[in-house]
C-alpha cells in the first residue's frame, strides 16, 4: 500500500479536531462565527449589565405661574403748565403785541394778527369765509419773552384762528419735455392753485392750574 493512500485512511479514522482555513470554506461558512460570552460566576445572569433595568422617569408636573399682585392701575396727570410758566406767562400776556409760529400740514408759519399766509397747496374742504382755529404752534412771543414748545405748546394757552380768503391760481406753465434721439417734444402744462388764509385772531389764554 502506497503511502498516500495509508495517509487517507489514517484521517478518515481520526476525528477532525480543526476546521479547514476560512479562504476554503463556502461563502455561507465564512459569515458563521462563533463568539464565547464570559460571564462573572459570582454575578447572577439577571444582573449582567447588558440586562440593567432602567427605573421609569415620572413626568415632571408643569410649575404653576407665578402669582402677580394685582396692581391698581391709576392714571397719573401731568401738571398743565410748570411753575416757571406759571409764573412768567402774566408778563407774557402783559405786553402789547404778540407773534406765533404755526404749524400747517407739518409747515411752519411764523405770523401776526392781520398777516396774510399763501399755503403753498389747495386746501380741501374748506370754502372762502370758513374760520380754522390754529392749535398746534412752537414758539409764541412778545417782544421781551418767548414761549418754546416741546415740540409743541400747549393749546389751552392760546386762540389763534385764521380766515380763509379764497383760492389763487397761478398763471399757465408749459414746459417743454424732449427725448435724445427723437425729434418729437411733448408739451406738458400746469396751473397750480393755493388757498389764502388772513389771521384774524391771535388771544392768549390764562394758564390752567393743575
Amino acid at each position: 500500500m502506497s503511502r498516500s493512500l495509508l495517509r487517507s485512511v489514517l484521517e478518515l479514522r481520526t476525528p477532525i479536531t480543526r476546521l479547514p482555513p476560512t479562504f476554503l470554506l463556502p461563502i455561507r461558512a465564512r459569515g458563521l462565527t462563533t463568539t464565547t460570552q464570559n460571564i462573572d460566576p459570582a454575578m447572577p445572569p439577571s444582573a449582567t449589565p447588558t440586562q440593567t433595568t432602567v427605573p421609569p422617569i415620572a413626568p415632571s408636573k408643569p410649575s404653576p405661574p407665578p402669582s402677580t399682585p394685582p396692581s391698581s392701575h391709576t392714571p397719573t396727570t401731568v401738571p398743565a403748565t410748570s411753575a416757571s410758566v406759571s409764573e412768567l406767562f402774566p408778563l407774557l400776556r402783559a405786553q402789547p403785541s404778540h407773534y406765533i409760529t404755526v404749524h400747517i400740514h407739518g409747515r411752519p408759519y411764523l405770523v401776526t394778527v392781520g398777516d396774510r399766509v399763501r399755503l403753498p397747496f389747495l386746501m380741501h374742504d374748506v370754502v372762502p369765509g370758513d374760520v380754522l382755529r390754529l392749535d398746534r404752534a412752537s414758539t409764541l412771543g412778545s417782544r421781551d419773552y418767548t414761549l418754546l414748545g416741546e415740540p409743541y405748546i400747549d393749546s389751552g394757552l392760546f386762540e389763534c384762528r385764521a380766515t380763509v380768503l379764497g383760492v389763487e391760481s397761478e398763471p399757465m406753465r408749459v414746459k417743454v419735455k424732449t427725448k435724445r434721439r427723437n425729434r418729437r417734444n411733448r408739451h406738458v402744462m400746469s396751473k397750480h392753485k393755493y388757498t389764502i388764509l388772513a389771521i384774524s385772531e391771535l388771544k392768549l389764554l390764562a394758564p390752567s392750574q393743575g
